[in-house]
């Protein structure tokens, strides 16, 4: 493997890589830099976000600039003021050796006095984001007429921000000899245009193939109603103890709207949005950056250019609505040779959607499952047990023990382990205890349609007791199927659905043929209505017994204790547990 020793950057270069602790060039970097440090060309590099791109392009710009003149010899124009401050620290990292270097910012909501007064004193090399930079050129506070290369980063995004109009006029000041590097993750039709227009035959490099996702992204989508979105947003979060992610919205308002919620369901979160003054972008950054927030909800636009390291999760709570966007949400995890996942969740609607993406970056989704309530609580469980075991000692509460024993005399270990555990553990069971399943079942549906699969209805419901996961049970128990058999469980107040596979038809309907608890008849036949619509006229003839008292301190079939009082046509109505 190439070293960056062997790539043929100045010593002052390689001491800073040595300080970084770097090693190894990135596929990107070991394409880019010898290519721009050996001669005077254009180039297009397509690589996927988080790949390396800023030391591909700032590592040969920092090489050929001549740091004892004080002429702007460089422009980088990237898409947001994040990203802005992001490269010039990097760039001033890379360059932390080279005496007399100065690499100034130009963005939006800062002092353009302030920046035009730092290039004015012999700005080498100056990071914009193309609106301030026009602002600047038009108003004469910055000469970009001798520089000799030019850099266009993220530039599928700069345009899909709407900045065509404003490179092309930047460009228009900067001179015809200049070497322009054009780095994106995608290349739509309006990067090639631009590639076209302002440069010589570019010399292309193309990491992976065009628009395709990061090697390290496992991507996911999980299937449920467009209604039950932001629960199953949360069980995502509660599944995944120690997430720390980017969730993605298409609007401003969905963005603050899914924010707030989290907030107010105790989750460490925050929105990041373009109606935000800079101040409160700045704060939410930081707070992210530092893990005060753990779930940062963000709009596209928002959230370009932010790179912060170790991000597990993506979320796409919404798709985008331009499909290319997906490569440039799902590359904020999975960098830097680390692993991550990008999720989706979709409603049937969107399911279509799934194929277009798979087509552009080139792999393919795993159809997944919203976490149950007992695997919720399960993980939980274990998360929280192993904090305990991993918190160091604080020995501050060694002068309390002899209290805090005193306290808690007569409790056995198990005991005091329960007691600790449940603490922060109740809440978890107290809130899903009751909840229901929240996937669809695409296949099933599928093979419901082609006949493949049986809906049933049952005349139970939760006024029975029962919710998806209870009567789950009892129907695997009851026709001795396998584990997966019994599926797409709707549980109605009065009523039920449920799916088999139709091979297992005959099984189903001769095992509640005549099927009797306590009197009551418990009746299973064929849905005609798909679980959606109203119950059908029974045969009276298997309704005998459900006469008013019938099950007058009875047991159920599930053994638990009726009520006393009069139940016309079926079991007492009481609470789920």
């Amino acid at each position: 493997m190439i070293t960056f020793k062997e790539l043929g950057l100045n010593n002052d270069l390689l001491r800073a890589i040595d300080d970084m602790g770097f090693i190894n060039p990135s596929e990107v970097q070991e394409k880019a830099i010898p290519v721009l440090l050996e001669k005077d060309t254009d180039m297009v590099a397509l690589a996927q976000t988080g790949t390396g791109k800023t030391a591909a392009f700032g590592f040969p710009m920092l090489h050929r600039i001549d740091v004892d003149s004080r002429t702007t010899q460089g422009l980088i124009l990237s898409p947001t003021r994040e990203l802005c401050l992001q490269i010039t620290q990097e760039m001033k990292t890379y360059g932390q050796h080279l005496k007399g270097l100065n690499v100034t910012a130009v963005y939006g909501g800062a002092s353009i006095t302030d920046q035009a007064r730092s290039a004015k004193k012999g700005a080498q090399i100056i990071v914009a984001t193309p609106g301030r930079m026009k602002d600047m050129i038009s108003r004469r506070l910055v000469d970009i007429s001798k520089i000799e290369y030019c850099v266009l980063d993220e530039a599928d995004e700069m345009l899909n921000m709407g900045f065509y109009e404003d490179i092309t006029s930047i460009l228009s000041h900067t001179p015809d000899d200049k070497s322009t590097w054009l780095f994106s993750a995608t290349m739509p039709k309006e990067v090639s245009t631009i590639a076209k227009k302002f440069m010589y035959d570019p010399f292309e490099i193309t990491v992976g193939t065009k628009n395709e996702g990061s090697k390290n992204v496992s991507h996911e989508y999980y299937l449920v109603n467009s209604r039950d979105r932001y629960s199953a947003l949360k069980r995502l979060a509660d599944g995944n103890p120690d997430i720390f992610s980017v969730i993605f919205c298409r609007t401003k308002r969905d963005t603050q709207k899914v924010a707030e919620k989290l907030i107010e369901d105790g989750y460490n979160a925050g929105a990041l949005h373009g109606d935000l003054s800079q101040n409160q972008r700045d704060i939410v950054m930081k707070s992210f950056r530092t893990r005060q927030i753990q779930m940062l909800v963000a709009t596209d636009v928002a959230a370009r250019g932010i790179d912060v390291d170790d991000i597990t999760h993506v979320i796409n709570y919404q798709l985008p609505d331009e499909i290319e966007t997906y490569t440039h949400r799902s590359g904020r995890t999975g960098r830097a040779g680390k692993n991550g996942v990008s999720m989706v969740i979709v409603s049937k609607s969107e399911l279509r959607k799934i194929k277009t993406v798979e087509r552009i970056i080139q792999k393919k989704f795993t159809a997944q499952e919203i976490p149950t309530a007992e695997k919720i609580c399960e993980v939980q469980l274990f998360h929280l047990a192993n904090k305990i075991k991993n918190t160091e000692v604080n020995h501050d509460v060694d002068p309390y023990l002899p209290a805090i024993h005193e306290v808690l005399e007569g409790l056995d270990r198990d005991e005091l382990i329960k007691k600790l555990v449940s603490v922060e553990f109740t809440r978890f069971i107290s809130y899903y205890k009751n909840s229901k399943n929240l996937n669809l079942n695409a296949k099933a549906d599928a093979m419901e349609e082609s006949g493949e699969s049986t809906r049933y209805f049952i005349n139970i419901g939760t006024k029975d007791g029962y919710n998806w996961m209870s009567l789950k049970d009892f129907l695997k128990e009851k026709l001795g199927l396998g584990k997966d058999a019994v599926y797409k469980v709707d549980v109605k107040e009065k009523f039920s659905f449920f799916n088999t596979d139709t091979e297992h038809k005959d099984k189903v309907l001769a095992e509640f043929n005549d099927f009797k608890v306590d009197g009551r008849f418990v009746n299973v036949e064929v849905s005609s209505s798909g679980g959606g619509g109203r119950r059908r006229d029974r045969d009276r003839s298997r309704s005998k017994g459900r006469r008013d008292g019938d099950f007058k301190g009875k047991k159920d079939f599930r053994g638990k204790r009726r009520s006393s009082s009069s139940n016309k046509g079926g079991f007492k109505g009481r609470s789920r547990r």
